[in-house]
């Protein structure tokens, strides 16, 4: 057995309308929604955790600021949209929804309280970008104990070399990684 239904969650990160519209590799993002959205069906009829984490400040003045040698990616007019999960995740009342404003899910949100609460020491972790979003929040899941399972198809990034770079490297000395159906068949 792969994982415990009763003590894992999956995590879903940054599957919202305004990250999948950017061009993705080595998967598209409909691949990588398409394989999301089935990972997340299995978790709610097993009544394993459902986590959707979107990414979008409050107002502006939220966001982070540093100053860096490449400016972030900025959108100059987001839709009003930007921030709504993709229709494909079909969000339920039984879903916990976290919000965040910074790279990873657990820096300032609940992420990590919610988990504790319900007694999940796993979580399985699958979204855009690899090496932003998902990778930030693995890395903190893992200074927080957790072990993870990392779904190789259904998560990707906008450059080939950075997704490259993190499942050869960093995911493997953090946790495991499997596919979709590997994960669906629990083995």
């Amino acid at each position: 057995m792969l994982y415990e239904p009763s003590k894992t969650a999956i995590v879903v990160i940054d599957l919202q309308k305004g990250i999948t519209a950017f061009s993705t590799t080595p998967l598209s993002s409909k691949e990588v929604i398409n394989n999301a959205a089935k990972l997340v069906q299995r978790f709610r009829e097993q009544s394993s955790p459902v986590f959707l984490v979107h990414v979008g400040p409050h107002d502006g003045k939220d966001a982070l600021q540093p100053v860096t040698d490449l400016p972030p990616q900025q959108a100059h007019e987001r839709p009003r949209d930007w921030a709504e999960f993709v229709s494909e995740l079909n969000v339920q009342p039984s879903d916990l929804i976290i919000r965040k404003r910074q790279w990873g899910a657990f820096h300032g949100t609940e992420l990590d309280l919610q988990l504790r609460r319900r007694g999940i020491d796993t979580i399985v972790l699958c979204g855009i970008a690899t090496s932003i979003g998902v990778e930030t929040t693995a890395r903190e899941a893992y200074q927080h104990g957790y072990n993870q399972i990392f779904v190789s198809d259904a998560t990707t990034d906008l450059n080939n070399e950075t997704n490259q770079t993190t499942f050869q490297y960093v995911f493997p000395k953090i946790g495991r990684i499997r596919t979709t159906q590997e994960v669906l068949n629990n083995e």
